[in-house]
This record gives C-alpha cells, sequence and structure tokens, in this order.
C-alpha cells in the first residue's frame, strides 16, 4: 500500500512548500460538505492532502464544522495517515504557550455534534481505548523536534462543545480529573478517523493557559491568533518532514488501526439499511459488501 498523508489544520499551513502539482479539490461525500475544498499535491514523492478544518478564512464554528465528510473526504482521496493540527489551551503550568503536546486520550464533553457513522440499520462498535496511533504519534514528535520546538508526549484533550471558552469553576475541574489541554475541535474528529480506519495523531499547539493560571489573563482571541502565527511556520516545517520520515511504501498498522472495523459491525446481513450501507462505502468498504 502506498502512503497518504492527510493533514487537517488551520491557515498557516495552506502554504506547503514543495507540495508540487497541488491544487485545490471539491470531493463530494453522502455526508454532505466538507469545510472546503482539499489541497492535494505530492510532497518528496508522497501524495498528500490538506483540509482546512474551519474553512479558508475560518467560517465554520468547531460545531458546526462537518466532521463526517470531512473524515469520509481524506478517506475517499486514499489518505491512509491522517496528521491533526489543532489550537489548544493548557491546564498545566509545564505545558507553556508555543510548545506542542503529541494526544494520546480525549474526554469527550461535547454534545452537539454527529459522532458516528453508523446508526440505526447498520450498527458499528469500534475499539477506542487508545484513541491516536502511537506509530504516527512518534513520528509527528520526530518531525517536531527536528523543528526545535518543546515536544510533550502522552496528554490527554478535554474536548468542550464551545464555542464559549471555559468558565473558571470548568477550567480548575478539568485540572483535578488530569487532564492536560483543552480545545474545542478534537471530538468525534478522532473518533470518526478510528471507524475510518486511518490511522489519526493530534498536534496540539498551545496557544494559551485556559483561564485557571492566576498569573495570566484570560484566553481571548488575539492571544490565540498571536500564538498561532508564532507557530505557523513550526507548524509547516513539522508537516513537511512526515513524507521523508512515513516513506512512501506503508506497511500495515502495527497498533491495528487500518483493521479498527474487522470485529465492530453487529448488524445481520439481512438487516442491513441498504441507503447507508450506500453511504459507507469509502468508510467501510473493506468490510462491508
Amino acid at each position: 500500500m502506498q502512503t497518504m498523508i492527510g493533514v487537517i489544520g488551520g491557515s498557516g499551513l495552506y502554504q506547503i512548500e514543495g507540495l508540487e502539482g497541488a491544487s485545490w479539490v471539491q470531493v463530494e461525500t453522502p455526508w454532505g460538505q466538507p469545510s472546503d475544498e482539499l489541497l492535494v499535491g505530492r510532497l518528496d514523492g508522497v501524495p498528500m492532502a490538506f483540509l482546512p478544518r474551519h474553512g479558508r478564512g475560518h467560517v465554520q464554528t468547531p460545531s458546526s464544522i462537518n466532521y463526517r465528510a470531512n473524515i469520509d473526504a481524506l478517506k475517499r482521496l486514499g489518505c491512509t495517515d491522517v496528521v491533526a493540527v489543532s489550537a489548544v489551551g493548557s491546564l498545566r503550568e509545564d505545558y507553556r504557550p508555543g510548545d506542542f503536546v503529541l494526544v494520546d486520550q480525549y474526554i469527550d464533553r461535547t454534545f452537539a455534534r454527529e459522532k458516528s457513522f453508523f446508526g440505526p440499520g447498520l450498527v458499528g462498535h469500534v475499539g477506542f481505548a487508545h484513541p491516536t496511533c502511537p506509530r504516527l504519534s512518534d513520528t509527528c514528535a520526530e518531525a517536531a523536534l527536528a523543528q526545535g520546538v518543546t515536544v510533550h508526549r502522552g496528554a490527554t484533550y478535554v474536548a468542550m462543545e464551545g464555542p464559549q471558552f471555559s468558565t473558571l469553576a470548568e477550567s480548575r475541574l478539568y485540572r483535578s480529573w488530569g487532564a492536560d489541554v483543552i480545545g474545542m475541535t478534537g471530538m468525534p474528529e478522532a473518533k470518526l478517523a478510528r471507524e475510518a480506519e486511518l490511522c489519526y495523531a493530534c498536534v496540539a499547539m498551545v496557544t494559551d493557559y485556559d483561564c485557571w493560571h492566576p498569573d495570566h489573563d484570560s484566553v481571548d482571541v488575539a492571544m490565540v491568533i498571536r500564538t498561532l502565527t508564532q507557530n505557523a511556520g513550526h507548524a509547516r516545517g513539522l508537516v513537511a518532514r512526515l513524507p521523508a520520515l512515513l516513506g512512501q511504501d506503508r506497511a500495515p498498522c502495527p497498533h491495528g488501526c487500518d483493521r479498527a472495523l474487522d470485529t465492530a459491525i453487529m448488524t445481520a446481513p439481512d438487516k442491513r439499511d441498504p441507503e447507508l450501507l450506500a453511504k459507507l462505502d469509502a468508510v467501510a468498504g473493506r468490510v462491508l459488501p
């Protein structure tokens, strides 16, 4: 199998230096429209697709993003590995603005989003004890360290609904749970990537200390944008290093991300909803007839 890297991120990644044959393409999905067209090309001989999570110009809220269409579009294009670059607030003193964090666990506090490709008429349950791919996360950590940024491994991400930032009481609560960072877009993106049998890694860029920190002002948009702008070059550099680290030829994932549906489908073949079955052609075509 050939490696194809999918990158989900923000405005700082729109320009990927060295992306050969780059063009914006529209991908139709049975789940509706993705956030935007996808920038597709080749980097160091490896196919790559970039998807602006909020759309160019940041037009989608964390709750209005069509996460199912986004993941389906990446899968439909042939992506095998998805790297999600996200802005987060820090819930720890030692996770400072400007640091990069490789997430490996989530606490899902979202409530207004479609969280699964499966549903009535075709029920599926994937394992999600380990939500991100250790192999892909290791690769991202190596690429980030090569950029000279501070990198933290093994973090828990609280996904909140938003669009408002946390109250002080909420921020203190999440710290008491042992969470490390907080953001608004990590879920259900990671859940859907697992259902689509995609290796998924989350590179979280710390922009602020949320509102718990007594020595820092409460988070605001200007603070977030300022730190994101400063980190954009490092994020682009990280992405640029991925093709050489992952290689063109892709072996099966040693952690089974690409076989997540092997034992997930519960509905008997003769009871499956034909309409939902058709919509799952890209996501679950490997296991569904």
